[in-house]
């Protein structure tokens, strides 16, 4: 099962990719990734409270995933925006000539 659930974020992976462009496409995965990779850990690592006492591991789920997706999110923020200046590189740059494509129909 877990295969199956790979393969298809694979496959909408590269959907989006191909839809968005490189850039836009790994700062979202990237935004949706980070998240959910903590909260996965510190569950994991909270299991030892979690198997003890099913209650309060249903309870307390809730509020740690929405504490430690707002508390993650500047580190996505440095990243993506790390991201964007990566992809901006090539404004300032004096080998890079700027050209208008014009159709064979236009002319």
């Amino acid at each position: 099962m877990t295969y199956i659930v790979l393969y298809v974020a694979a496959i909408v992976s590269i959907w989006w990719i191909y839809r968005v462009g490189w850039s836009d496409a790994l700062k979202k995965i990237l935004s949706i990734l980070i998240p959910s990779v903590l909260i996965i850990l510190f569950n994991a690592k909270a299991g030892r409270l979690l198997f003890r006492n099913p209650i309060i591991g249903i309870v307390s789920i809730l509020p740690t995933a929405v504490f430690i997706f707002k508390a993650s999110e500047p580190l996505v923020v440095v990243i993506n925006s790390w991201i964007d200046r990566r992809k901006d590189n090539f404004v300032g740059m004096k080998d890079v000539v700027d050209a208008e494509v014009i159709s064979k129909e236009d002319c």
